[in-house]
């Protein structure tokens, strides 16, 4: 037996799975029926706790570790389990893919990471919906439990991020080149911009850019875990870039530090947005919506206040369920950024254009 504790004490019982460990971090949920494995090695959940809502997981397993030519993995998208837990309805003992070379339990078990299966995953996520997401504690029946820390008031994207500066060329002609600040950036990300013919320098969250000898045609500022603003070596970069008009793309976390960036400002959602199902009405280049309406991949608890934004900047997309800010661009055309992931894993490839416009605009 285990459980999940939560802040205002109240308790989930299941069955362990994963590793026989104990853990806390802040308690979220994801929609998505799909993507488990990219889900758990997204930099953009460290720190976290994850309750998948869609009842069975595992049942398809997990695939090799093997990889690509250019040293990161293939199959998923970073090197690390990145959660602190996880927990579900049901988790699958037995598994069935071509590609599976493990299961959940076992691959959770090599990674010291626990998981609660046999939850009321449904009364859970209502609770979170209804609350907002709270801080808990996983722990085995009758064992200690752990205390229980804020993620947030800890600087996540230094954890995740890159050590030192890597570049990848792309097979074939290079079209591009972006400097791309790894703030806890998808491996699928680079995968994007390699198959495009883009050479990209991965870049440490604080490093100098505006004082490099680093050649490029544009910067791209990626997804990541915990509050902006504590990314203020980045913010300051995103700025010296707009200061030099050299053009800016952002996905996710860099979504709201380009907002931070040029004066606006953030909040704490209530639960946020992860799962593979979020639809976003685009805008035109007044700012008004339009008929055009995609669905979106997305894993982020904080937002960019739509009322802050200074002149010159239109909001781009905003979520259709509940109107917050999904991406903004300037009035120049150089510097724009989504809140959603337009290079999915997991979910559907309905922005993956985006990569496209933005090559295109340099």
């Amino acid at each position: 037996m285990a459980e999940l504790i939560l802040q205002d004490g109240t308790v989930f019982t299941g069955e362990s799975f994963g590793a026989d460990a104990v853990a806390d971090g802040e308690v979220v949920f994801n929609t998505g029926m799909a993507g488990y494995v990219e889900s758990l090695t997204d930099p953009s959940y460290r720190g976290q706790i994850l309750v998948f809502t869609y009842p069975l997981i595992g049942n398809y397993g997990v695939p090799s570790s093997e990889l690509n030519e250019w040293g990161f993995s293939k199959n998923f998208e970073s090197e690390a389990i990145h959660v602190r837990g996880v927990i579900v309805s049901q988790v699958s003992e037995t598994y069935s893919h071509h590609a599976a070379v493990s299961s959940l339990q076992n691959w959770m078990e090599h990674h010291g990471i626990p998981g609660i299966t046999g939850v009321d995953t449904r009364a859970l996520t209502k609770k979170l919906r209804e609350h907002g997401v709270m801080l808990g504690a996983l722990r085995q029946a009758q064992g200690d439990t752990p205390s229980i820390d804020d993620p947030n008031e800890s600087n996540l994207v230094d954890e995740v991020s890159c050590k030192e500066v890597v570049t990848y060329d792309p097979e074939g002609e290079v079209t591009k080149t972006i400097a791309a600040f790894d703030c806890g950036m998808k491996n699928n990300i680079i995968r994007s911009f390699l198959k495009r013919g883009v050479r990209v320098h991965r870049l440490p969250w604080d490093f100098d850019l505006a004082g490099s000898d680093l050649e490029y045609d544009a910067v791209f500022v990626s997804n990541g875990p915990g509050d902006p603003k504590t990314c203020k070596e980045t913010i300051e970069q995103i700025q010296k870039a707009i200061e030099k008009e050299i053009p800016v793309f952002g996905i996710c976390l860099g979504n709201q530090l380009l907002a931070l960036a040029i004066g606006g400002d953030t909040f704490k959602m209530k639960y946020g947005h992860r799962g593979c199902n979020q639809p976003c009405l685009e805008h035109d280049e007044q700012g008004k919506k339009t008929q055009k309406c995609i669905i979106t991949s997305q894993n982020h608890g904080f937002g960019v206040d739509a009322d802050k934004l200074p002149k010159g900047w239109k909001i781009w997309f905003t979520n259709a369920n509940d109107e917050t800010v999904e991406g903004i661009r300037h009035e120049s055309g150089k510097f724009f950024s989504v809140q959603f992931h337009p290079e999915a894993t997991p979910g559907p490839e309905d922005a993956d254009y985006l990569f496209d416009e933005f090559l295109n605009s340099l």
